[in-house]
């Protein structure tokens, strides 16, 4: 791909969804703000996965603690500023993050990975067991955030639309915060630490420090996700927190191509429209209750046959067709 392809490409694709709702409203609208939410979900954990190497089942733990903590702290029958909701329950999410990632990163493997499901398993039955989330049945945002100055109020939250394009400006700095951060000097030693720490710590950097940076980044992005999704639907429940969401948001990764920011969006969104397909009983009849099982055979074939995911088609398919002109030659 030219340098002019690569850059006229995000270009295209945001004037796209800044034009989408224009369009479409309903359903078409809700689901593809939803999945933008989804995206900046997994954008929080390819910071962890495909930049420093460190897979996580625990991540889920900050994408609904900070769902209950804008519900939780949200005054019942008034309107929460934005403006100091929204960094709050970032911080909430930031915090639980950071201790988490104090004493998981002291161990490596499948340690790892077994120590952050066990600290995102303490929270999910912190929220389910106890009165403080409401329990089982979770709880409801009466009154949506407002987007407000001194009284006068800037965006609707309550608005699709407005919501839509809220979410897509979170996504789009999102995005561009983590590009700048993965090419600054911290960006190129999580890259350096994901190649070889014992390297980089002999080099005299302090690996422990960064890694437990990026854990405690992706946990507060991670809570933006949490945010946006709770002021969406109005309504949190312990399930935010269980590890099926963990493992969702890493197959997302995985579908779309770990290591590259687009291919985690790609991955959110093609995981999502995914779902929508096989429940669809027009194409599925009766079958399409089983639709868990159509996704999960669909992601085992994409493992197989694309081992560097979707986003990572494109080069695939030329280097299959160099492969296939070369024998020609030789023939």
């Amino acid at each position: 791909m030219s340098a002019r392809a690569r850059l006229a490409a995000p270009l295209v694709v945001t004037a796209a969804f800044a034009a989408f709702p224009l369009l479409v409203t309903g359903f078409y609208l809700e689901f593809t703000t939803k999945v933008m939410i989804l995206a900046i979900f997994a954008l929080s954990l390819e910071l962890l996965v495909g930049a420093t190497g460190l897979v996580s089942l625990g991540h889920a733990a900050y994408f609904g603690i900070a769902a209950y903590a804008t519900l939780l702290l949200s005054p019942q029958y008034t309107a929460a500023n934005f403006f100091w909701l929204l960094p709050a329950t970032m911080v909430c999410a930031a915090i639980y993050a950071l201790a988490v990632g104090a004493l998981s990163l002291r161990t490596k493997g499948v340690y790892f990975i077994m120590v952050t499901l066990a600290f995102a398993q303490m929270a999910y039955y912190v929220f389910h067991d106890t009165p403080l989330g409401g329990g089982t049945d979770g709880i409801y945002l009466n009154v949506k955030p407002a987007v407000a100055i001194a009284g006068w109020t800037i965006v609707d939250l309550g608005n699709p639309r407005t919501y839509y394009y809220v979410v897509f400006g979170c996504l789009v700095l999102v995005f561009a915060f983590l590009a700048i951060l993965l090419e600054s000097r911290f960006g190129r030693a999580l890259a350096g630490i994901k190649s070889n720490e014992q390297r980089m710590r002999a080099a005299g950097f302090p690996t422990f420090w960064y890694k437990l940076a990026a854990f405690t980044l992706a946990g507060a992005l991670a809570g933006l996700s949490g945010f946006l999704v709770a002021v969406k639907d109005g309504f949190v429940n312990p399930e935010m927190l269980s590890w099926h969401e963990s493992g969702a948001v890493l197959l997302m990764l995985i579908l779309g191509g770990m290591g590259r920011l687009s291919g985690a969006v790609l991955g959110a969104f093609a995981f999502a429209l995914l779902q929508l397909f096989f429940q669809w009983e027009v194409v599925f009849g009766n079958f399409a209750q089983h639709w868990q099982l159509l996704l999960g055979g669909t992601i085992i074939a994409s493992v197989a046959f694309m081992p560097q995911g979707l986003i990572g088609l494109p080069a695939q398919l030329r280097a299959w067709r160099s492969r296939r002109a070369a024998r020609a030659r030789d023939a």
